[in-house]
């Protein structure tokens, strides 16, 4: 954030039923330091109180979720709100004598970072209303992402516990719409045999045209590879059904978040400078603008990649240097959906041809795609700073 003449800093340790308010004027005097309740009418006496001073900035460590009926009434009273990001409050607070935790200390430590350590905060959007309800079906979309990796994992699961071969056949494509009606119509390994051909290309046929043939064809060759019944073979037979029902259930629900998502993502002005980059589809593209917005809390693509946790960290030890290795800190959602984004472009030229190069130099795969994923995000700061789409170009070594 810009540093303006504030004359009252007011940390808020944000908490699920009551927060704690610590204010400090310009040469770190307490002003406040209570709790406040999570209500409305509270917070803004409070804010009316200290605005006595003269101008407040207001700064949360949570400026969503819980934090952010404080920071709607902070924006409606005028008042300018900050956050400081938690790896920065953890990093801050070494600095500060004591070991407790406890909801004062870090409400004063929020509150001496806005005063002492301005180029610490994060500016809280404002105005971003579409960015809120953005983050929200994001997350329940994210959430169900979870649910929908631990269902098909339970049905591999069971599958290799009672018919390896098959296990295998349907493993990759467990997700798939054919294979998910094949198991709640059928069940397991002894339904699938006991239903025969015909009535398996039936199914099949609707959901996979080009292929239903190939896969009944894999399933039954599979069927034939293990004679013997296992224990638990007839629970598996009762459970699959059912769990192959929910996960087709979250599935549907994900195809309707990723249509919430676009619809909101279509009205930002940046949906497509986003998705004009290769490998950035709806879902990054939403993660993208709710993590780094416009990008112009990071003064460098430097700051942006430290952010997202993709800057290599170099290991020095008296003249001994160990050499970069990858940074275990940063925004790890971020740094997920920008090493998933790399992986997406592998198809676009330029991005191949850098891979490729990083390869041929010794790295292995991850390590080639996070180099990929940092120089990507030189690129995306730059079409965020200048507004403008992207432009295929071959990048160079780094």
């Amino acid at each position: 954030m810009t540093e303006r003449p504030y004359s009252v800093f007011v940390g808020l340790d944000v908490g699920k039923g009551e927060h704690h308010a610590c204010a400090l004027d310009r040469d770190g005097a307490r002003l406040h330091d209570k709790l406040l309740p999570q209500d409305e009418t509270r917070i803004r006496e409070l804010l009316a109180r200290l605005s006595e001073h003269g101008p407040v900035l207001v700064v949360v460590d949570q400026p969503a979720s819980i934090g952010a009926l404080a920071v709607a009434v902070a924006r409606h009273a005028g008042i300018d709100v900050g956050y400081l990001p938690g790896l920065a409050m953890r990093r801050i607070a070494d600095l500060h004598p004591g070991q407790a935790k406890t909801d004062a200390r870090d409400a004063y430590i929020i509150a001496e970072a806005a005063r002492s350590m301005p180029h610490a905060l994060r500016r809280v959007d404002v105005g971003e209303e579409a960015l809120a309800d953005l983050e929200v079906i994001v997350g329940f979309d994210d959430d169900l992402a979870g649910e929908v990796t631990r269902l098909a994992n339970r049905i591999r699961g069971l599958l290799t516990q009672v018919h390896p071969a098959l296990e295998r056949v349907l493993s990759p494509i467990v997700q798939r719409p054919v294979t998910l009606d094949l198991l709640v119509r059928f069940g397991g390994p002894e339904g699938l045999r006991a239903a025969g051909r015909r009535r398996l290309l039936a199914v099949a046929k609707p959901r996979a045209p080009r292929s239903y043939e190939r896969l009944v064809d894999q399933v039954q060759a599979a069927l034939t590879e293990q004679t013997v019944t296992v224990p638990g073979t007839r629970a598996a037979e009762l459970v699959l059904p059912q769990l192959a029902s929910t996960l087709a259930g979250l599935l549907a629900q994900r195809d309707g978040a990723a249509a919430q998502i676009e619809t909101i993502l279509d009205a930002h002005p940046l949906s497509q400078v986003l998705t004009s980059m290769p490998g950035v589809g709806v879902r990054t593209a939403a993660r993208i603008l709710i993590d780094v917005g416009d990008g112009s809390a990071f003064p460098t693509s430097g700051h942006l990649a430290a952010y997202a946790g993709l800057a290599p960290v170099t290991r020095r030890s008296g003249s001994s240097i160990r050499g970069e290795h990858p940074a275990r800190s940063g925004n790890k959602r971020l740094k997920r959906a920008m090493f998933l984004s790399a992986f997406a472009a592998l198809h676009d030229p330029d991005s191949r041809t850098y891979y490729a190069r990083k390869r041929a130099q010794g790295k292995k795969h991850n390590a080639a795609l996070i180099c990929l994923a940092r120089r990507r995000v030189d690129v995306l700061h730059a079409m965020l700073r200048n507004g403008t789409l992207y432009q295929a170009k071959t990048p160079t070594a780094a």
